[in-house]
């Protein structure tokens, strides 16, 4: 079987040019959502209180607060609708299907109202070059289901992996979350250390976002439906040490000059005999390199 057939259970093909329009429609409505657990949830050091989370059927927020209740807000890629249940019992279904931002929007605020779920969302995206405020977007339309549910399938088995990876470390780590901003799943360890501030610089994104994201030394990994024929897995070093792009990254990977960061076609990933063993193996390769060229404090220099 030629290598582009190849499919192995939980890794799907993923060609960007088949689905980058509904990439590009669900990226906007996951930032509205994922504003709401902006605006609700406490803030947490690196904002670790606001992405989302892969679960069982695809996207939550977790459980926020809402005046001494709960609410919590869940993207199903299995039966294509976004739930917001509330502890009470309370609860309202939106069907996922076409339809354009400004339309997905007007209805989740006023699910919300119905609700009684009163919270302050900033309308307009981020980390996008050209915005479009949410409620007059009508150029994003885009809704293939195929494709979000074999998106999900791929990220299950990204979280899966990343777990694994940081269950390695003894160090502070970050979960394993979805960042809705540059519609990615990431995971990142820190040496301990402070670093410098970051330049920031990102399209649309207040510069004091990356100041706090980045105020330690950290070796960062994820997944992105972007950068490569069907997306890739990432890994990069912040500050980055001297020598950090010389250093081996295990088969198939290659540091991008462009982006900065190591990179891990998802199709080399996908069609490999063992595609979390590769995985695995970009992740422990591409942290040793920030480790050792950063030279990390002792215990932190080799996973345990």
């Amino acid at each position: 079987m030629a290598e582009s057939q190849v499919v192995r259970a939980g890794w799907p093909a993923l060609p960007i040019t088949d689905w980058q329009p509904t990439r590009d429609t669900v990226q906007l409505w996951t930032q509205i959502v994922g504003k709401t657990r902006l605006a609700l949830a406490p803030p947490l050091n690196h904002w670790w209180g606001i992405p989302l989370y892969v679960n069982g059927r695809g996207l939550t927020t977790s459980l926020m607060p809402y005046r001494g209740i709960g609410v919590e807000v869940s993207f199903d890629f299995v039966a294509h609708a976004l739930d917001i249940q509330l502890t009470t019992g309370a609860h309202r279904r939106m069907t996922l299907a076409p339809r354009s931002v400004a339309d997905f929007y007007r209805e989740y605020r006023a699910q919300l109202a119905a609700l009684g779920i009163d919270v302050h969302i900033v309308p307009w995206p981020v980390e996008i070059s050209e915005v479009v405020p949410f409620d007059q977007d009508r150029v994003h339309t885009a809704y293939d289901a195929q494709a979000m549910h074999a998106f999900w399938t791929s990220l299950v088995s990204a979280n899966r992996v990343f777990d694994r990876f940081r269950a390695e470390f003894r160090g502070k780590a970050s979960p394993v979350h979805f960042f809705w901003g540059g519609f990615d799943l990431a995971v990142t360890r820190f040496s301990g250390r402070p670093a410098p501030r970051h330049p920031g610089g990102v399209p649309n994104c207040p510069d004091r976002v990356m100041w706090e994201a980045y105020s330690d030394e950290v070796s960062s990994a994820g997944y992105w439906p972007g950068g490569a024929d069907e997306g890739v897995f990432y890994s990069y070093a912040y500050p980055e040490p001297a020598g950090y792009r010389d250093q081996p990254a295990g088969p198939g990977a290659y540091f991008d000059a462009e982006l900065g960061e190591y990179v891990l076609p998802y199709a080399a990933v996908r069609a490999a005999p063992d595609p979390d063993a590769m995985l695995l193996d970009f992740l422990r390769h591409t942290y040793r390199a920030a480790a050792t060229t950063g030279d990390w404090p002792q215990g932190r220099k080799e996973a345990e």
